[in-house]
């Protein structure tokens, strides 16, 4: 949750990953999309980890609990934006109006819209395919546990992380650019692509974090306990696949 919570305030800042790695931005041009660069938005440095996370709760509670922690996060994301709407509202005290930049006086309101304003295209887009993504993660990842008989951990955990990056790669920007901003089909699906792509790669590297983690709490738990909740919570999210 509060991975969820920060990758939704800073994921208005927008990165080079070639600058990042100490390379020039790519020209790349896609479906005859471009020049495009792999210029991203700062919140998939987090939400690779919300995927990762989803994968260790499933594993021990499952289905249910993801989705109960997934509304919750939902409630807390637009709560947060509730306070940040209301905080642009408040009149600004005359001695906080400017402030000393790198590159001169900064006029902190306009400041402070520019970085918490977000519009109401990209929150909605944004939770619609966190949710989405979530559901998706949860559903392929009993799917595949069920396919591979319980064997194989990054088969079910990264191959769902895999599946549901996807939707919510494509979902957000669709909502947010396409619907929301008045972008063109073929240049948000290759936005989308792009940011898939990375994410995808992202989740493939974190395979072996997502092995550590669980080992570190099959340790803590115990071979007998650990075994139990991962039985238990199949048991469930099998029932509700039944229903």
């Amino acid at each position: 949750m509060g991975n969820a919570l920060i990758a939704e305030f800073i994921g208005v800042k927008v990165f080079s990953l070639e600058m990042t790695l100490g390379a020039k931005p790519m020209q790349l041009f896609v479906a005859g999309q471009g020049p495009l660069s792999l210029s991203l938005s700062a919140g998939v440095l987090l939400w690779p980890w919300v995927f990762i996370l989803t994968d260790i709760i499933n594993e021990y509670f499952g289905l249910q609990a993801v989705r109960f922690l997934s509304w919750l996060a939902v409630l807390v994301i637009m709560y947060a934006f509730l306070m940040v709407m209301l905080a642009m509202k408040l009149p600004p005290a005359d001695f906080w109006l400017w402030r000393r930049g790198e590159k001169g006086p900064l006029y902190m309101p306009d400041a402070f819209q520019a970085v918490f304003g977000q519009s109401l295209w990209i929150v909605a887009g944004s939770i619609t395919a966190f949710l989405i993504g979530q559901m998706v993660d949860v559903l392929s990842f009993h799917w595949l546990r069920r396919l591979t008989r319980g064997k194989w951990l990054a088969v079910r955990a990264t191959g769902s992380t895999l599946i549901s990056q996807l939707v919510d790669s494509f979902v957000v920007l669709y909502i947010a650019f396409y619907w929301g901003a008045g972008w063109s089909f073929a240049q948000v699906s290759v936005i989308a692509l792009l940011n898939y792509l990375y994410k995808g790669t992202v989740a493939l590297l974190l395979t072996p974090v997502l092995y550590g983690v669980h080992k570190l709490i099959d340790w803590y738990l115990g071979p007998g306990l650990s075994a139990h909740l991962t039985e238990e919570a199949a048991a469930r999210s099998a029932r509700v696949f039944a229903l």
